[in-house]
């Protein structure tokens, strides 16, 4: 079965084309006999792709590890096959997504690798004897293993709150770049913000530094041809992840570059949950206040971000960058410990997740957490009430607006549940929360890019980082407990009496959750 996009949009533009060719030389009558032609021919095919759907709830069935994901798709084929065809040519997982991204690793070696020497010095826990609670230990061993993220300590981490903040803080790092910038960006708008960097980067770019931007091709797909071809024309190297022909109707939307990264001269680099354009400044007139959260990061910690975006580069671009120019010999910043850690479908384990995981059901006091997106998945659904049913004291964040209605009404799907088991979960109403934060004890934070929801956990190319300094976590603290003060708190005897309109638009969004 080799059906393409190209070739399924060249047969459809033919079918038109014919159409009108006959209305102008034979007449309008002739298009009825046309159209039994049609009605005949659209039989047979309707035919052909219910056999064909059968054939693919067994090869989801034998290849699937997801039970829900199978059973959403089961309901798809055999409830409309001919549309469910279409959807899983467009929207189905690809069996071989391994042999899609295998060439990403192939000959790529990181000059800041250190990972078996740490793993190594890990066997001995003692030098994390002092730390108050056993997470910590656990997650560095465990993004160790399942990521090869080494733990970093020669840093300084800044919190950068919302917009303002965050590209004030990103402009005067640009400005300063002296040998290179790399980007990668899931969402670039063609606005004022991202027009001001994209002329920062054309002026750094003329001026001999080496510029080099990432952008995914469905998350950019407004992005306007004017607007790259001016970076091009300007010396920016730029190049789209995963381009593909139909952006809102493509495979390929499973496979997202969903990372937010800057790296400067290596030294410094930035990441966390705000893209570029107006709206993270709160500019959008639907969403209102855009309340998000970054980091900037100076240091040894900036090595595993080059190590991502080269690594990236290399899949994009095919062009080999690896050598200790991008790896300078740093000053001291600070004693500030760190992981930063990337996952999507090219990695061996769900590094991120498992990560998520290891810090819920380890929490012994404490689990604070912020996401637009709250469709978690069965293992961290279950950790969450596990957690909250022990005495642990978990709060969630989630928005009280969408700004993708089929996740919102999956988001309120999953409420319920974790209400009973005694999770407290709050919408946030002074504007839309975007912020991607997990807080456990005061001991282990994580900010990045992954949402707590399928897409993130187990399809995109997310990063994260993880944070061990007590001083740094306080400061996400304070946020949270902020966004706490600006956040109204769902009442589990006042969420049952809801709207069966309401109850139908969350099953509809939990069906078919497992399918985004």
């Amino acid at each position: 079965m080799n059906i393409t996009k190209r070739s399924l949009a060249t047969l459809i533009f033919a079918i038109i084309i014919i159409t009108v060719i006959i209305v102008f030389v034979f007449g309008i009558k002739t298009l009825d006999i046309y159209k039994q032609i049609l009605g005949q021919i659209w039989n047979y095919i309707g035919l052909i792709l219910t056999i064909y759907s059968f054939f693919i709830a067994v090869v989801i069935f034998l290849e699937s590890k997801n039970p829900s994901k199978t059973i959403a798709w089961f309901l798809i084929l055999f409830i409309i096959p001919v549309v469910g065809f279409i959807l899983y040519i467009f929207l189905g997982q690809n069996v071989r997504k391994k042999q899609k991204f295998q060439k990403k690793y192939e000959d790529f070696q990181p000059i800041s690798d250190n990972v078996n020497l740490q793993k190594e010095i890990m066997k001995d826990l003692n030098i994390f004897q002092g730390y108050k609670s056993n997470v910590r230990n656990r997650l560095i061993n465990l993004l160790l293993k399942n990521s090869d993220s080494p733990f970093t300590i020669n840093n300084k981490i800044e919190v950068l709150t919302n917009g303002e903040m965050t590209f004030k803080s990103i402009i005067e790092e640009l400005k300063k770049a002296a040998h290179h910038i790399h980007l990668e960006y899931f969402i670039i708008r063609d606005d004022n913000i991202s027009n001001e960097i994209k002329d920062i980067l054309i002026k750094k770019a003329q001026s001999g530094v080496e510029v080099r931007l990432i952008y995914d091709s469905v998350g950019c797909w407004r992005l306007s041809r004017n607007y790259v071809k001016d970076l091009k024309n300007g010396g920016v190297q730029v190049h789209q992840f995963l381009p593909v022909f139909i952006p809102v109707l493509s495979r390929e939307v499973n496979y997202r570059n969903h990372r937010k990264i800057i790296v400067i001269d290596g030294k410094v680099g930035f990441l966390g949950g705000l893209n570029i354009g107006d709206e993270y400044l709160g500019y959008d007139p639907k969403l209102g206040f855009w309340r998000d959260t970054h980091l900037k990061v100076e240091g040894e910690g900036v090595y595993s971000l080059q190590n991502i975006f080269l690594m990236d580069w290399k899949f994009v671009s095919k062009q080999q960058i690896s050598c200790a120019t991008y790896y300078p010999k740093l000053k001291y910043y600070g004693e500030e410990l760190i992981q930063i850690t990337s996952s999507g479908p090219d990695s061996d384990w769900k590094s991120i997740m498992q990560a998520y995981f290891t810090m819920i059901s380890n929490a012994e006091q404490r689990v604070w957490i912020t996401t637009p997106y709250l469709v978690p998945g069965e293992s961290i659904n279950t950790a969450l009430m596990a957690a909250a049913l022990s005495g642990v004291d978990v709060r969630i964040i989630i928005p009280d607006k969408p700004d993708h209605l089929l996740v919102f009404w999956a988001s309120r799907g999953n409420v319920e549940d974790l209400l009973k088991a005694g999770v407290k979960i709050y919408t946030y109403i002074e504007g839309f929360i975007h912020s991607k934060v997990l807080l456990v004890d005061g001991v282990a934070a994580t900010v990045g890019s992954a949402n707590l929801d399928i897409r993130s956990l187990e399809i995109n190319f997310e990063v994260n980082s993880f944070i061990y300094n007590e001083d740094v976590i306080k400061t996400l603290e304070k946020d949270f407990v902020k966004d706490l003060e600006g956040s109204k708190e769902i009442k589990l005897e006042e969420y049952l009496k809801r709207s069966i309109f309401d109850k139908f638009k969350e099953s509809i969004g939990v069906l078919f959750s497992p399918l985004v």
